[in-house]
């Protein structure tokens, strides 16, 4: 598609879509890949409004530490519907076309919910760390407005920065090759299509990272070291195992989450997308949002007692029906 001119005598082709190759060209494993990604697509969904249900109607559950929760299961089922349907579409057709703008449009919103779940998680740690380290203080501390404040922080640095990166992304022409290494548009792989110099918008996309990444992540080393001297100190062992349960499920998150975030943005980039980079997108994209629910839920006495009532009431209420 004709754009524009270069000059006077020079004339542009610009990309209007992008093929996004996916995870396999052969038809029968594509249909095998639709039903596997189905059913992960329903359970995270389910998995995830479940424990929201759960905390808004259990009293007990209404604490900072299940505030946080919310946001968080929120943000995962945001963040899979930003990128599965599209993918679980691409399968089913076995065509991974789509447009510049659509392209776009999946980029900034799967990094502004990415990234606001890394600052999410930082802030779930300094939850942990004031509850634990400092009970006392904790209530007054932690109170409706902090925990306002920190979830908003969360939610509006993470749009906020990726505004930044997506636009420096998109200011670059894109008039080569329009073949996507990967199942969904993201920001390094669409970044290496671009025909201009890239350096620039490396580096500021690196920056960001540090901001969005490292900056949660040092906070929840520091906050996770405090809490291993403060539980270690603790005289009774039944504490010291509540203690080590809620924050082992927050950690187990973490490790996964940044873990694979950090193996994408902040390593030296090669000229071509690789298989291993998609394989390691996996995770943080199908992976993490299906898990989080069950990581918090498994060992967690207090969901285990809120999921018996509600039981409980659809029970009682079952039988005066009958």
């Amino acid at each position: 598609m004709k754009i524009g001119a270069h000059d006077s005598t020079e004339n542009i082709t610009f990309v209007t879509q992008f093929i996004l190759v996916g995870l396999s060209n052969n038809r029968k494993t594509q249909i095998v890949l639709f039903a596997v990604f189905l059913l992960i697509y329903l359970l995270t969904i389910m998995g995830n409004l479940v424990i929201i249900m759960l905390i808004q109607v259990d009293s007990h559950l209404q604490t900072p530490m299940y505030y946080f929760l919310t946001h968080l299961s929120s943000l995962e089922i945001c963040y899979v519907s930003s990128t599965m349907p599209q993918m679980l579409a691409h399968l089913l057709a076995g065509n991974g076309a789509i447009s510049f703008t659509r392209c776009a449009v999946q980029m900034y919103i799967s990094l502004s919910l990415g990234s606001t779940e890394g600052l999410l998680l930082g802030a779930m740690a300094y939850d942990r760390y004031l509850a634990i380290c400092h009970p006392l203080l904790y209530i007054s501390v932690m109170g409706r407005w902090c925990q306002l404040q920190l979830a908003s922080g969360a939610w509006a640095g993470g749009f906020l920065l990726s505004i930044l990166n997506a636009g420096c992304t998109l200011r670059l022409p894109f008039c080569g090759p329009n073949r996507v290494n990967h199942f969904f548009c993201e920001l390094p792989f669409i970044l290496k299509l671009a025909c201009a110099d890239t350096r620039m918008t490396e580096t500021v996309i690196f920056g960001a990272a540090v901001v969005i990444l490292l900056v949660p992540l040092s906070v929840i080393l520091m906050s996770y070291s405090l809490i291993l001297s403060s539980v270690l100190q603790m005289p009774s062992a039944s504490g010291r195992r509540k203690a080590f349960s809620t924050c082992a499920s927050h950690l187990a998150v973490v490790v996964l989450f940044y873990g694979t975030l950090i193996s994408m943005y902040m390593r030296p980039r090669s000229g071509t997308a690789t298989d291993v980079d998609k394989r390691t997108a996996i995770f943080y994209v199908l992976v993490t949002p299906l898990l989080n629910p069950f990581i918090y839920t498994l060992r967690n006495k207090d969901v285990h007692n809120a999921v018996a009532k509600v039981f409980q009431r659809w029970v009682f209420k079952t039988k005066l029906q009958h």
